[in-house]
């Protein structure tokens, strides 16, 4: 079976081409800085790397282009699109409707969107995947792997807000959790790569969203996202948390509507409202020139980040590892330093050697001495797309 996965991402597009049930990758790659005149789109296969710098205004038109790429007579992998049995999309917001892995239909369809309001930078994209991908591949069936999925082991006391009982009892108002599929990848792959079944593991998943998950015995039991993806940790252009008087003074003393306040912290806040850049790569390099605006951006980010690991160890009263995954926790060596950083307490020693060097590989970057095990996985949310849509015909 050919199952092509697509992950819709905030701004980027992944995805890879697998036969099932071996899990064998025909091709793989990435649209990437979608809105920008500088986007590019990475594909590859065995015998073709190809690097396209080119103005992706829209998801569409990053879709579009993949499955051009796809069919190409010169580097294409199949003749035509009857070829691709079934499409994996990754959706970020189920909700309380969705807890496992299901076949598109128009009723999913038409939740996903209405779930929109709560993931307003994913949910549309990935429907706009789902849409464009019935378009081009007509034959194939559609699956939506969710991200919430995996937290649903979340205990109560912490998925709960603290307002009126009527709120979770009637409107599903809870903490839900995202980048689930990312986490639940990388904490397995952590577990074995530990050897110990019973663990202690915090996950941080950095790219332009971030969240971190406190996984025990292989189970969320407490996330940094919550309702919507907005909250926790600083992101690319999101806020992360913040105080909601904040919310009300800029409605009722500077004139802000809701709308624009909500503009304001899910696509101006963040890294770009901090710096004027969205991606991490730019900020690094401005502060290495001394730009001070991003070199205070990068010790927030760390900041944020350093206390949840302190937060997250309380609660599961230990820690045996921490691991560093997405595009800025697999590649920025900067931010791994920042994070690891006068943690000793903790029992978290980084060795700057190991940390400065890049690969592919999960590999171990604490020192020899370190208590906790500090671990980069390249997280790998398409294959277990994969897995869970192959899972639904066999």
């Amino acid at each position: 079976m050919q199952i092509l996965v697509l992950n819709s991402g905030s701004s980027s597009i992944k995805f890879q081409l697998f036969q099932m049930p071996e899990a064998k990758v025909i091709c793989t790659g990435l649209v990437e800085r979608i809105g920008l005149e500088n986007a590019v789109i990475t594909y590859k296969t065995d015998d073709h790397k190809i690097e396209e710098v080119t103005s992706i205004n829209t998801h569409k038109v990053g879709l579009q282009l993949i499955a051009k790429y796809l069919m190409s007579k010169e580097v294409g992998v199949i003749q035509s699109a009857s070829e691709i049995q079934v499409v994996g999309h990754r959706v970020v917001h189920g909700g309380s409707t969705f807890s496992k892995t299901v076949e598109v239909t128009s009723e999913v369809k038409q939740k996903i969107d209405k779930l929109s309001a709560l993931a307003p930078l994913h949910n549309p994209a990935n429907l706009q995947g789902i849409l464009v991908a019935e378009e081009i591949f007509p034959q194939a069936k559609q699956v939506a792997v969710f991200d919430t999925a995996f937290h649903q082991t979340i205990p109560v006391e912490a998925y709960k807000y603290a307002i009126p009982n009527r709120f979770l009892d009637e409107n599903n108002i809870r903490v839900y959790g995202f980048h689930g599929t990312s986490h639940k990848y990388v904490s397995e792959k952590a577990i074995e790569f530990l050897g110990k079944e019973s663990s202690k593991i915090i996950s941080i998943h950095l790219g332009n969203g971030c969240s971190m998950t406190a996984v025990k015995d292989g189970k969320s039991i407490d996330h940094t996202l919550g309702f919507a993806p907005m909250n926790g940790l600083i992101m690319g252009t999101r806020s992360g948390d913040i105080d909601p008087a904040v919310i009300f003074y800029m409605v009722n003393s500077l004139g802000y509507s809701l709308d624009e306040v909500n503009t304001l912290l899910q696509k101006e806040s963040g890294m770009l409202g901090l710096t004027g850049y969205s991606d991490l790569r730019d900020i690094e390099a401005e502060a290495e020139k001394g730009n001070n605006d991003c070199l205070l951006a990068l010790q927030m980010n760390a900041y944020r980040i350093k206390k949840f690991i302190g937060s997250y160890t309380a609660v599961m009263n230990g820690l045996d590892a921490i691991v560093f995954t997405a595009g800025i926790g697999e590649n920025s060596d900067v931010i791994r330093k920042m994070v690891c950083t006068d943690m000793e307490f903790f029992g978290v020693e980084l060795d700057k050697e190991k940390n400065s060097i890049r690969s592919k590989e999960i590999r171990d970057i604490s020192t020899s001495s370190s208590k906790v095990n500090i671990v980069v996985i390249p997280t790998n949310e398409e294959l277990e797309i994969a897995k869970q849509s192959y899972k639904l015909y066999i």
